[in-house]
């Protein structure tokens, strides 16, 4: 190869690593979570078990709870699901500082790029960590499709069996509401940090359609249908 033509492509590689080092370093910097969820040692986080990371210097008994807490959740998503097609790494904070080194802020959970799950010292809980759970395992399942956000977090408050937003029995409804529910990410972000409330609304017209309708069956069928193109139905009340 002549002299020239190797120092073009020396310097092209040169070119190519400095871009590759600019966009990770920008990564790390700009969106925190998305780098601890690729590389969660690389935030000081420790491998409990396969799937399970949390920060290191925990006692036994914490780090019994946080293996009990991940197992306690992926049960009930697998069990509402009739099984599981994702296996999303689960990364614990025990302490505010270990949360926001990996990108958290004020939320008790939240489920990154739908792989990951990330919990804070608020939501080291089966509920917290089986609702985001719930998420990633719903977008994996639509393949690309779409549903109403709403929808989609009604879902994850009864997957989660949550008790602050849903009765224990019965018709699980504890806040009925004919009101329109937000059906984007942006719009529902706005409206739930305003009023808590919507959560349990959503919840009561996704328990109701699902009771309606046959149970956990009917979710399972209409994720199906939209993964195949159908559009979403309008089923809320």
């Amino acid at each position: 190869m002549p002299v020239i033509r190797r120092k073009r492509w020396w310097i092209a590689g040169a070119v190519i690593a400095v871009l590759l080092i600019t966009a990770a370093t920008v990564t790390v910097i700009a969106f925190p979570s998305v780098a601890a969820v690729t590389c969660p040692r690389c935030y000081g986080l420790e491998r409990l078990q396969p799937g399970v990371y949390a920060e290191p210097g925990l006692s036994q008994a914490w780090r019994r709870q946080v293996s009990e807490v991940a197992e306690q959740a992926n049960k009930r998503v697998r069990d509402f699901f009739g099984g599981r097609t994702t296996s999303p790494d689960v990364l614990v904070c025990l302490s505010d500082d270990c949360y926001r080194r990996i990108g958290g802020g004020r939320e008790r959970g939240i489920a990154v790029l739908n792989r990951s799950v990330m919990l804070s010292p608020r939501g080291v809980d089966p509920v917290i960590a089986s609702h985001e759970l719930t998420h990633v395992e719903l977008h994996a399942r639509l393949d690309g499709a779409d549903v109403p956000q709403w929808f989609d977090e009604g879902l994850a408050v009864l997957v989660s069996d949550d008790p602050r937003y849903l009765a224990p029995t019965g018709d699980r409804c504890l806040l009925d509401s004919r009101r329109p529910l937000p059906v984007t990410l942006d719009d529902w972000l706005r409206a739930a940090s305003a009023d808590p409330r919507l959560y349990a609304e959503a919840a009561c017209q996704v328990s109701r359609w699902v009771e309606k309708n046959g149970g956990t069956e009917a979710v399972r069928a209409l994720v199906e249908r939209l993964s195949a193109g159908q559009a979403f139905p309008d089923i809320q009340r």
